[in-house]
């Protein structure tokens, strides 16, 4: 199981702390933006000043926004390795217009909200190979793991044994667990790592499951 720290903050001063911070122990980091419109609350989320500060870090950008594609180029500009959209504010124009703006060289993932009925997925998949399982509402960090999404990773693997699949939410040492044993190679952690008071210890926690 791969750990990676989420940077899910309202300031730029929270969002450089905790990149500091994840720098000492991590080459990932996993950027929520919320827009307030698909989400519940807004996110701090400027690219341009994350390209300042993110130093050698590697950036996989979660995009929980109404339309994506308004904001895949400045987050391209900022050194992105990853994009994760979610198939709920996608449409087959707005895909193809992302596709077209990203090229080959970042990866797309695709996400999914806890409601999400895992049948969603299945038109995607000739197109996606990597996949986001969100275990908590589309928003702040802090949320509770919703176990119902268990089944989703289940499915997403038995239907797609090749494809890389993360799980983001909640995520502690037992939620960990669950996510792995359900066929999930990689987990998404924020408040259980930033708000711990050792951060490095409890990633290592973590990223020993």
């Amino acid at each position: 199981m791969k750990i990676i720290p989420a940077i899910n903050c309202h300031t730029a001063e929270d969002a450089e702390v905790h990149a500091k911070e994840a720098s000492k122990f991590t080459d990932w980091v996993h950027i929520d933006v919320s827009d307030g419109i698909f989400t519940f609350n807004k996110s701090w989320g400027d690219a341009s000043a994350w390209a300042k500060m993110k130093g050698g870090l590697k950036t996989e950008v979660h995009l929980m926004v109404e339309k994506p594609e308004e904001y895949v180029g400045s987050w391209l500009k900022a050194g992105a390795e990853r994009i994760i959209i979610h198939l709920e504010t996608i449409d087959g124009k707005s895909l193809s217009k992302i596709k077209d703006i990203i090229g080959t060289d970042v990866k797309i993932m695709l996400a999914a909200n806890p409601e999400t009925p895992a049948e969603n997925f299945k038109p995607y998949f000739r197109i996606f190979s990597s996949f986001q399982i969100l275990a908590v509402y589309p928003g702040p960090s802090g949320q509770k793991f919703q176990t119902l999404v268990l089944d989703k990773v289940k499915f997403l693997r038995r239907e797609m044994p090749d494809a890389t699949i993360e799980v983001d939410g909640g995520i502690n040492e037992e939620t960990a667990k669950l996510a792995r044993d359900a066929g999930a190679q990689r987990a998404v952690s924020g408040s259980y790592i930033f708000d711990s008071p050792d951060p490095e210890a409890a990633y290592n926690r973590l990223n020993s499951i």
